[in-house]
């Protein structure tokens, strides 16, 4: 028996961030490559950080590299956010794989800033590690439970790239 989860389905009405209405396209597209540096709020989670200003920052990045916002919710006390930083960092091609596909935002939820205000615009999560697919202008597309990538209490390269597959933004080659 399959359970359908409703945090998993598409969500056919995009939910737009509503306080993240920066958008300002700048410089060429380019393909993330794995010598390229990451930005800040995509390696780490901070209670300081202004999750407003990263999310600006990350629509901005998604623009100019056509790719798509992944914005993972957890933080330092998360066991199971250490364990899937571990699994890319010990998968490089998957890690590679993830910023090809999609600018990465980690937000931070912890009791020193739960980041309330921002987490108003997305459907409630069901634990954490959490992620949300969201289109290049901020509009939240998906909500996925990281659950889903572990097998055997692991977490898999197999489901990940099933994910970074259906995710990934199509180019029309025979529109260039």
């Amino acid at each position: 028996m399959q359970l359908n989860n409703y945090y998993n389905k598409p969500m056919y009405k995009a939910t737009p961030l509503y306080l993240l209405l920066i958008l300002i396209i700048s410089g060429p597209v380019h393909a993330y490559q794995a010598s390229d540096v990451l930005p800040a709020y995509s390696t780490k989670y901070s209670p300081e950080r202004d999750v407003f200003k990263d999310g600006a920052d990350a629509i901005k990045l998604a623009t100019s590299t056509n790719r798509r916002i992944l914005i993972e919710l957890g933080g330092d006390w998360c066991v199971w956010c250490h364990k899937m930083d571990i699994f890319f960092n010990n998968n490089p091609d998957v890690k590679k794989r993830l910023h090809e596909t999609f600018v990465m935002l980690k937000v931070n939820v912890s009791d020193e800033n739960k980041n309330t205000e921002f987490l108003k615009a997305f459907p409630k999560n069901l634990g954490y590690p959490h992620m949300y697919v969201a289109e290049k202008d901020g509009s939240v597309l998906y909500s996925k439970d990281t659950a889903e990538f572990l097998q055997n209490g692991s977490y898999q390269r197999k489901p990940f790239m099933k994910f970074f597959d259906r995710w990934a933004i199509k180019i029309n080659k025979d529109k260039l």
